[in-house]
């Protein structure tokens, strides 16, 4: 039975709208034993031991990561030959939290910590190449993310399969209504979801 791995971004956890949205309907399909969101570290190196055992657990989920969680998700994609759908990727995380070092709050959770050069030099040091393998990848693009700059993500994963929506914002607005091609492309068969009626899923 296909899996899924929910790999969150930078201050964020399994309490944001995608973690909760894709959780909720994998339980209305009663499909919640397949599939993991956790809440990371924000230490990097910890959180990469909280997804590989996530993935030990899970055997080869497909990964789904949003903005910091996309750049985990291409590393550990490369490194265990998983497919992936990546959210508004960050391409390179540790140059856009470098101007944010010092006190840091999650968004969700409201614990707070510190961001230093460790965490930074963290991130860099998983730094792999653009994708071997591109069609074992999904790049789910808006191209009015406040946040990052679409055109560095299309540019990096330009061989893979690039969804551009105009419009939308880091979160990736309208996440919901794509929930069925996330599930196709993780290798469920449609025959779960063809006959739910989710109309009144937000």
């Amino acid at each position: 039975m296909p899996s899924i791995l929910y790999i969150h971004g930078f201050n964020s956890s399994s309490a944001s709208l995608k973690a909760r949205q894709l959780v909720e309907y994998m339980g209305r399909l009663g499909l919640q034993t397949q599939i993991q969101a956790p809440d990371l570290h924000h230490n990097p190196r910890q959180a990469m031991v909280q997804l590989e055992n996530a993935i030990a657990a899970l055997g080869q989920p497909l990964l789904v990561g949003s903005s910091l969680g996309g750049y985990y998700a291409t590393v550990l994609a490369e490194r265990y030959g998983l497919k992936a759908i990546l959210i508004n990727p960050a391409v390179r995380p540790w140059n856009l939290i470098d101007d944010h070092l010092g006190p840091q709050k999650n968004y969700y959770s409201g614990e707070e910590w510190v961001l230093t050069e460790e965490h930074v030099a963290a991130l860099a040091s998983l730094d792999v190449s653009a994708p071997c393998d591109p069609a074992r990848y999904q790049v789910w693009l808006q191209t009015a993310d406040e946040t990052l700059d679409y055109r560095e993500a299309e540019a990096f994963y330009h061989g893979c399969a690039l969804r551009i929506e105009a419009g939308g914002d880091h979160g990736f607005q309208r996440f919901a209504e794509h929930l069925p091609s996330l599930l196709s492309f993780a290798g469920f068969p449609s025959a779960l979801w063809r006959d739910t009626d989710f109309s009144d899923f937000k």
